[in-house]
């Protein structure tokens, strides 16, 4: 095996991993994920056309009945995966009010949105009768480009392909170099950029084994100088597509690791959450389950979960505020205080889980609902700083005991009133 042929099973691997990854967003995601379909359409035709480009596969195919099958297949996975890539273009760069000056680059894609599933179906139709006509085929190849150098017929074939996936490549190189330019995130840019650069390669290929073809037909080159271009042009698609595949992975990465933030604040959520809706089962949309449960719930995104969420932890906390006396609020201080040391920054999210934890033991004794307790409100700036404080209250809420709770509601209880005075003792004088 060449170090081509062990480059190509990498590349098609890493782009497999790509469509494997985004597949879920994209079919089962929220509506913005959705409309990110077509490019994991074009992620999943890309992986396609790059495995039927392997040594193992691409002989096993041009050697069965239909020769030079894995040719004919690679062109088909490869022009649907453009027309996805071009769709998905149009989707993002193409939306813009019809009243007012529409810039360049949006009619731009709109007038490739009119063309390009046209233009897909004919080079179809027209690759596939170019490849039943007028290809030689009588002996299978393993480099067509290489084994079919001056024959007008696979030239001509090439030279449809070649015309649409050089423009489609320009048109993505010219939009996304206009997408990196207006970019304001640094990981946008970097990912824009990797996949502009990788579409300017694309145009240099195609422009490149054009010319080499047609030059051929008129000069019949070497075999050995047909099979050094070949595999420098495809070691090029393999940069191409490296870029490609790495570009487009960037942006998607924030996302990721967005995802698992919000992955992260549900395994530490879940216990207090749980608890909580236990004792209050009208509070949330559905009830609680056990942690894998939830965290496998693929109908609901995991930011709108975590919402809902501490949405419900705050309602249940103002439920429970009337099944405790204000002198509890003073005590889960005190408390936390005492056993968390002088740190601040625990003290506080103990103090509120010691106050949750003797709340609830409150209230599933049994003590009625009365007038709301006092509590200490926590003001947070955004969304992500609620989260991150009930996160800290959750964390601290599994250290506190049951016993210690109890403790707590117990020191928070009001001292009992002296009904009467002690009776006095009479004096000797008095007596006397």
């Amino acid at each position: 095996m060449t170090p081509l042929d062990l480059a190509g099973y990498l590349i098609a691997v890493l782009m497999t991993a790509v469509a494997l990854w985004r597949m879920p967003a994209a079919l089962w995601g929220d509506e913005e994920d959705k409309r990110r379909r077509a490019l994991w359409g074009c992620y999943a035709g890309f992986a396609a056309a790059l495995w039927t480009k392997t040594r193992a596969v691409r002989i096993a195919l041009n050697d069965s009945a239909v020769t030079d099958l894995a040719v004919l297949i690679k062109h088909y996975t490869a022009t649907i995966a453009i027309l996805a890539i071009l769709s998905y273009i149009v989707a993002i760069y193409g939306q813009y009010p019809d009243a007012g000056t529409v810039p360049r680059h949006v009619r731009f894609a709109r007038a490739i949105q009119q063309v390009a599933a046209k233009a897909s179906i004919a080079t179809l139709i027209l690759l596939t009768v170019l490849f039943f006509t007028v290809v030689d085929r009588s002996v299978p190849s393993d480099r067509f480009v290489a084994d079919h150098a001056g024959q007008w017929g696979a030239t001509l074939y090439m030279s449809v392909f070649y015309l649409y996936l050089g423009a489609a490549s320009a048109v993505c190189a010219y939009q996304w170099a206009l997408a990196t330019a207006g970019a304001g995130l640094r990981h946008l840019r970097v990912g824009l950029g990797m996949m502009t650069f990788a579409m300017f390669i694309g145009v240099g290929y195609t422009v490149s084994r054009t010319l080499f073809l047609w030059v051929s037909v008129v000069d019949t080159p070497s075999e050995s100088f047909a099979l050094h271009f070949d595999e420098i042009t495809e070691a090029a698609q393999v940069v191409l597509f490296a870029f490609f595949a790495v570009g487009a992975s960037i942006p998607a990465l924030s996302k990721g690791r967005r995802r698992a933030k919000l992955w992260r604040a549900q395994v530490k959520l879940h216990g207090l959450w749980r608890e909580l809706m236990t004792a209050f089962p009208e509070q949330p949309f559905d009830p609680p389950a056990s942690l894998v449960r939830e965290l496998t719930r693929f109908d609901t995104p995991a930011d709108l979960r975590i919402d809902r969420w501490a949405a419900d932890i705050a309602d249940a906390v103002e439920k429970l505020r009337h099944y405790v006396p204000d002198t509890l609020l003073p005590a889960a201080k005190a408390a936390a205080a005492a056993d968390g040391g002088a740190d601040p920054d625990r003290a506080g999210p103990l103090a509120e889980a010691y106050w949750i934890k003797a709340a609830l033991t409150a209230k599933n004794s049994g003590v009625p609902a009365s007038t709301a307790a006092a509590v200490e409100t926590q003001h947070a700036t955004d969304q992500d700083g609620e989260v991150a404080w009930l996160v800290r209250v959750a964390t601290a809420y599994r250290t506190v005991p049951q016993d210690r709770a109890a403790q707590v509601l117990a020191d928070a209880a009001p001292a009992p009133s002296t009904a009467t005075a002690a009776p006095r003792t009479a004096s000797t004088e008095e007596t006397a």
